[in-house]
């Protein structure tokens, strides 16, 4: 199993230290033949900002691998999906403990969400450091 998580790219912007790629992310059906036919199968266009402080080289239209560690990924879902999930049943166990209305628990455990997210935005900088991604000139597409 690799120890990078890879995904090829077109560079869409370059400014002040900052690659912003174009990537094309598909679901893993996305490749079958009735997947035109399915709504489970799905691709998405995503922007992912890369911080590289040598910019030679590098021009926008070309293709370009961005990569990250495992341990990045994974660390981005924990902050992304796994703490957030487990604060919200936290809380929606909690309030519906204490107060006995399914909807007051409801909303405790949806409303818990949204300073986390608010940190997790005033906190980015700070967390994007730890979720790096690293670009690599795609000789093959050139």
């Amino acid at each position: 199993m690799s120890e990078r998580i890879r995904h090829e790219g077109i560079i869409d912007a370059i400014e002040d230290g900052l690659v912003r790629v174009r990537i094309l992310q598909a679901s893993a059906c996305s490749a079958c033949k009735v997947s035109g036919h399915c709504n489970a199968a799905e691709s998405k266009e995503k922007m992912v900002d890369v911080r590289r402080a040598n910019l030679a080289g590098l021009s926008i239209g070309d293709a370009v691998v961005v990569s990250t560690s495992m341990s990045a990924a994974r660390r981005a879902l924990l902050f992304g999906f796994g703490l957030p999930f487990v604060l919200m049943v936290a809380a929606l166990l909690l309030s519906l403990v204490l107060s006995g209305s399914e909807a007051v628990a409801c909303i405790v455990g949806i409303g818990v969400l949204l300073p986390y997210y608010l940190g997790l935005y005033l906190f980015r900088e700070r967390i994007g450091g730890s979720v790096a991604f690293e670009l690599e000139i795609n000789s093959d597409k050139k």
